[in-house]
């Protein structure tokens, strides 16, 4: 599949989830049928914000989160910082992440659904937070200047991308010197059977896209960034995915060793080199 129909079919399924809360349906988790609500997806997509973040913003926001982790919680966000969170959905990760930069900080969200950006934008004015800007656009191509931001946080929408060197090579771009990627994300641990994988990862994230951990950090690095850490936050197993490998014919028991623990939820670090808050010009530090 290209890059461009998985693009495709990303935003008819993220399109789909966003209608799905809009109409009171439930939340937007891409389950086993239209109709699985959030307990559909675990371990996946739920218990991810505790009580204080789940307090912090609109009930809707949590409907529509379709993530599989909570990076802002790990990304130790500074008050004053600007923040990008890529595939920002119905924005409850740029909401959580506002709150922490403070009135002296900014928090972007970019997204290329529609549907989401309008979730977004109702869930901004409920928050009534002013430091909170969504910009339509996609993660290979972000609608920002060159060292924008401090630190990009993402929540499960890297591995959705047919072409993670682009997104990697834009988050490089945009974030300033000294800045760091603080990503939630899916990653493979080891070598899994091509058709076992897809399988998986068609469960995991609802569409095929996973970076084997060695692979992730070779894109990164390739990219320009450094310090590059990946933390494993939920390991999932076959018993998480049996319900769905059964519905589409595949014996878990027999894929069973094949597949455990390779799958995970994690949380990527990484850094742009250079001084945060350096001096771009010649003068600017003369005393």
């Amino acid at each position: 599949m290209s890059s461009e129909n998985i693009k495709e079919v990303v935003r008819e399924k993220y399109g789909e989830a966003a209608k799905r809360v809009s109409s009171g349906a439930g939340s937007a988790c891409c389950g086993t049928s239209p109709s699985s609500s959030i307990e559909g997806c675990d371990p996946i997509t739920s218990n991810l914000y505790g009580v204080v973040d789940a307090a912090a913003v609109p009930e809707v926001a949590l409907q529509a989160s379709l993530g599989c982790g909570n990076p802002t919680a790990l990304a130790k966000l500074q008050p004053g910082e600007t923040v990008l969170d890529l595939g920002s959905g119905g924005g409850i990760d740029v909401l959580l992440s506002a709150r922490r930069v403070g009135p002296t900080g900014k928090a972007f969200g970019l997204d290329m659904t529609d549907e989401m950006l309008a979730i977004a934008e109702e869930n901004k004015r409920k928050s009534a937070l002013t430091n909170v800007e969504f910009l339509k656009g996609e993660i290979e191509n972000i609608p920002l200047p060159d060292n924008t931001v401090d630190v990009i946080v993402s929540n499960c929408v890297i591995n959705l991308s047919g072409d993670k060197d682009s997104v990697f090579q834009e988050a490089f771009r945009v974030l300033k010197p000294g800045g760091r990627l603080a990503v939630s994300d899916i990653v493979v641990r080891g070598e899994v059977p091509a058709e076992i994988r897809k399988s998986m990862e068609l469960w995991v994230g609802c569409v095929a896209g996973a970076l084997s951990d060695r692979d992730y950090r070779q894109k990164l690095a390739a990219a320009g960034f450094e310090a590059i850490d990946i933390e494993a936050t939920r390991v999932y197993n076959v018993d998480d995915a049996r319900e769905f490998l059964t519905a589409a014919g595949i014996n878990a028991n027999d894929i069973a060793p094949k597949v455990q623990d390779k799958f995970i939820s994690a949380f990527v670090r990484a850094r742009k080199p250079g001084k945060a808050n350096a001096c771009c010009e010649p003068t600017c530090c003369a005393s």
